[in-house]
């Protein structure tokens, strides 16, 4: 009998791969703060060509979770009441962003927004502007989802379009443990009813740590596929407590991508990036028992999207940042108290974002983590 031939193995399967970032900085950088355009408007662009089109307004520092990877168990010291924009400076200065400044989107975030009892008028009266475009902003929230169900319709009524919602594991201990507070049920309610109100794309953020919940990737990649959710997988970034960081012993994006690989098929989304910070794949099940549907991964830290960063964030206390990971701002409440006219403040506001640098410098060995928690910056 002669012996049998063994066939030979298929090819292994290429790796899947974030793109590389996009680096800015090539050649010599203009030095002079652009002039406003005879209407008087501004564009907010930084020496490298970016605009800033998208505002994220912080609305408190405080938070109802204690989520490990953001604060101490004990929380920070918030900061006192008359030292963060009240709510017709918060309006104000939205306003002016809209108006003189070009932005086309705002978010609201904390810390917890939803802790800002006036969060619907603030909303409303974001809703009510006109962009440069012609027409009324978008206005999106990120939220940890303790009680949205309940002031949904409102938000709605007031003109929220879209709405982020905070969810790093579906185990009700891992919760507790990871945000030290047993309200996992009341998150999941929320998610529902943002699903059952058609908002439209109702997003999950889920950030993934070392040794913690890499067992959550799986079951939250079939949980939101099942209800028509977009998951965004983060990389854990250097802005809570710092010993609770390491870029040594993160969880990567390629390490993230690896993990759904073993249930998903995955390929880039068609539609271009532009300036989102998500990665968008097209997740189809192996077994065909889910929908298709879209995963993104935010790799704030091992793909960073500097290149096409179109953010301009301003604090509770009334401060405009250039970046997230940055340690440079100037305080517009501070001029606003002082008198100072809508044009002074949005050339103050002007001269931040012309001091942006070309990447955040996560990587580098000089780099210091922000003064600020990511609770006190906003997301």
């Amino acid at each position: 009998m002669s012996a049998q031939r063994s066939q030979p193995s298929p090819p292994a399967a290429a790796p899947l791969a974030l793109p590389l970032p996009r680096v800015r900085g090539a050649g010599t950088p203009p030095t002079d703060l652009p002039a406003p355009g005879p209407d008087g408007r501004r564009a907010l662009v930084d020496r490298y060509g970016r605009q800033a089109r998208d505002l994220r307004v912080s609305l408190t520092d405080r938070c109802n979770l204690r989520c490990t990877y953001c604060m101490p168990a004990e929380g920070y010291e918030w900061l006192p009441t008359e030292h963060t924009l009240s709510d017709e400076e918060t309006i104000r200065l939205i306003r002016l962003a809209v108006d003189k400044l070009g932005i086309q989107q705002v978010r609201f975030t904390g810390g917890e927004p939803l802790l800002r009892g006036s969060l619907e008028k603030i909303i409303a009266a974001t809703k009510a502007l006109t962009t440069d475009e012609g027409r009324s902003p978008t206005v999106a929230l990120t939220t940890n989802g303790l009680g949205l169900d309940k002031r949904l319709p409102g938000l709605q009524r007031a003109g929220l379009d879209r709405v982020n919602i905070s969810l790093d594991t579906l185990d009700p201990e891992l919760y507790a443990r990871l945000t030290r507070r047993d309200r996992l049920a009341d998150v999941l309610t929320s998610i529902e009813a943002a699903l059952a109100a058609d908002m439209d794309p109702v997003k999950i953020n889920a950030v993934i740590m070392p040794g913690v919940n890499e067992s959550a990737i799986l079951p939250l990649a079939r949980f939101c596929l099942e209800r028509g959710a977009q998951l965004r997988f983060i990389e854990q970034m250097p802005l809570g407590p710092q010993e609770e960081w390491a870029r040594s012993r993160m969880v990567t994006a390629e390490d993230i991508l690896a993990r759904l690989a073993e249930d998903f098929e995955l390929t880039p989304a068609k539609k271009p990036r532009g300036s989102a910070p998500a990665a968008l794949w097209s997740a189809v099940s192996r077994d065909d028992s889910l929908p298709i549907g879209h995963i993104g991964v935010i790799a704030s830290v091992t793909r960073p999207f500097c290149g096409d960063c179109d953010r301009t964030r301003l604090t509770a206390d009334g401060a405009v940042r250039n970046c997230l990971f940055g340690n440079s701002e100037t305080s517009l409440r501070d001029l606003m108290r002082s008198g100072a006219s809508d044009e002074k403040i949005a050339t103050a506001w002007a001269g931040e974002m012309w001091r942006k640098l070309p990447g955040h410098g996560v990587d580098d060995e000089g780099f210091l983590q922000p003064d600020r928690p990511m609770s006190a910056i906003g997301g």
